[in-house]
């Protein structure tokens, strides 16, 4: 059945949702505020980097079914309307739900034909059940509110939108969820109905767990530096438990993006905000960062002191497959190395020209890898791209400075081959 529906912010979340929405046979149409950005996606370009979605975005606009509008008004509106707008956390955890009340407010002032309002921007638990009563309840729309949160990874979103491992719709109207459902009919994945305020709490939980296995293996790699143990033949032997599984037991630089740093704070502000002391969320947040301390502290003690020296930082995006640099990593280590007086080159590969302004002053901007480590006394890999495995580091050592350093920070390179082309290497609790 094809339905029509409006899809609110046209971010990593809502332009993703739009494409495959309409891909599946729907009509979208998408509401973006910036017009700059709208142009563009307009015209067919995809204003960040994900795998697949601007051929989902040209097939889109070309079947007719995509559309963009500016605002919500009652040309615009579907019967059907999809919230994928931003709910940025500040230091302390507490989110920032400005975008979120815009929305409500002007849904309910427009007095839309609304039948469903579904929830797919990440908000706190017990929110929902606040925004139902508050906008949509006696006012006459009649309109129903379902929690759907999203699990999309960045540079496999396109991918997981069609092969979920769970759709999760929280709701009391059952006719609404059978609506909601209907949305992704042909998508083959369990679907679990639950009421909004735990949908809600599915999404905290899921990322919070998946940042506790995070920091947690780094921690199992910190010691194992001290004790001459091999992180890798560790985290595989207990990833094969299938009570624990394989999936983020990499030892690294630790987490970053839009999504795990967002969310572990604002569940550990949700929880003392309702009175509670999440004591296990605290420390994993607190062993994520002092892993960027920790790479600072391996290059001192290979390189001496920091002053003056050239460091070469491969990666700047969070993780392979994406051009997000949000929370990234490679972007504190930066900083620090120049507080600490040293000099910095670096190159990712989806990181153009004209972003340099996104870096901490001080850093040059390379467009190739060779460049970037040329001159260097150390070289940093900070997100683990397959260029950066298959480079010719016999030929990089010859471009670097003594000591020849390379911290190997996602543990994705062949330390034999390196130490083969003279280069000292060092990697995340590796032996």
């Amino acid at each position: 059945m094809c339905m029509k529906i409006s899809v609110i912010g046209a971010g990593y979340v809502g332009l993703v949702a739009a494409c495959c929405l309409v891909n599946s046979g729907h009509e979208v149409t998408c509401i973006e505020c910036d017009d700059q950005k709208r142009k563009k996606i307009q015209e067919g370009i995809v204003p960040f980097y994900e795998d697949g979605l601007e051929r989902l975005l040209v097939k889109g606009l070309e079947s007719g079914r995509l559309s963009f509008a500016a605002g919500l008004s009652k040309s615009t509106s579907a019967p059907v309307v999809m919230v994928a707008v931003g709910t940025p956390s500040g230091p302390d955890g507490m989110v920032d739900l400005s975008q979120i009340y815009d929305v409500m407010t002007a849904v309910a002032e427009q007095q839309l034909k609304l039948r469903v309002l579904i929830m797919k921007s990440t908000v706190p638990p017990g929110l929902g059940a606040q925004l139902q009563r508050l906008f949509l309840s006696g006012k006459g729309s009649g309109a129903a509110y379902i929690s759907n949160p999203e699990f999309l990874r960045e540079g496999q979103a396109v991918m997981d939108w069609y092969n979920p491992d769970r759709i999760v719709l929280g709701g009391d109207n059952c006719e609404a969820v059978e609506l909601a459902k209907d949305l992704y009919k042909d998508i083959k994945a369990p679907v679990c109905v639950m009421d909004i305020t735990s949908a809600e709490m599915v999404k905290y939980a899921s990322n919070a767990f998946l940042a506790t296995k995070i920091s947690f293996i780094n921690e199992i790699a910190n010691l194992c530096d001290l004790m001459e143990a091999d992180i890798t033949s560790v985290a595989m032997a207990v990833g094969l438990d299938k009570r624990i599984g394989s999936h983020y037991l990499q030892a690294g630089l630790g987490y970053g993006g839009s999504c795990f740093p967002k969310d572990t704070r604002g569940l550990n502000f949700i929880s003392s905000y309702n009175g509670y002391t999440f004591n296990l969320l605290k420390s994993v947040i607190e062993v994520n960062f002092q892993q960027r301390i920790l790479a600072i502290r391996k290059l001192s003690l290979h390189l001496g002191s920091l002053v003056d020296k050239r460091v070469g930082m491969l990666g700047l995006s969070f993780k392979p497959g994406t051009d997000d640099t949000r929370e990234s990593p490679s972007l504190d280590i930066i900083r620090m190395l120049i507080n600490e007086g040293a000099r910095v080159s670096a190159y990712d590969p989806k990181f153009g020209v004209g972003r340099e302004k996104l870096l901490p002053p001080g850093c040059k901007l390379h467009s190739d890898a060779m460049s970037a480590v040329s001159g260097c006394h150390a070289v940093v890999v900070a997100t683990d791209w397959q260029e950066f495995a298959e480079m010719d580091w016999k030929a990089a050592r010859e471009r670097m400075l003594y000591p020849y350093v390379l911290l190997d920070g996602r543990n994705c390179l062949d330390p034999g081959k390196l130490r083969e082309s003279g280069i000292r290497y060092i990697g995340m609790g590796k032996r």
